[in-house]
């Protein structure tokens, strides 16, 4: 291989690099930190859904939760549409 296809090879490793550390790793770390925020959810935390509503966890199932958004009204949403955890309370149980 002459010169200049060298440089051309070089080229593209270092650009796959830069792709890969400016765009492929933080994706897959937020990914990472979005899984553990879903699995970690639990009764009585309180969330933002991806629609803007806020709610109190009442139940958590395998893909979903049951939401209270107001007095005696309960909706299922899928664990994918939370956005974020607002107030997550402490279990008087195990804050001992």
């Amino acid at each position: 291989m002459n010169q200049s296809t060298m440089t051309i090879a070089l080229y593209f490793v270092v650009f796959g690099g830069i792709i890969y550390f400016f765009m492929i790793r933080p994706q897959q770390k937020q990914a990472k930190e979005r899984q553990a925020l879903l699995s970690s959810i639990r009764v009585r935390d309180q969330i933002i859904t991806a629609g803007g509503f806020y709610g109190k966890i009442t139940k958590v199932k395998e893909n979903s939760v049951i939401l209270l958004i107001a007095d005696k009204v309960e909706v299922e949403l899928a664990k994918t549409g939370i956005l974020s955890v607002v107030n997550r309370e402490i279990d008087p149980e195990k804050a001992d």
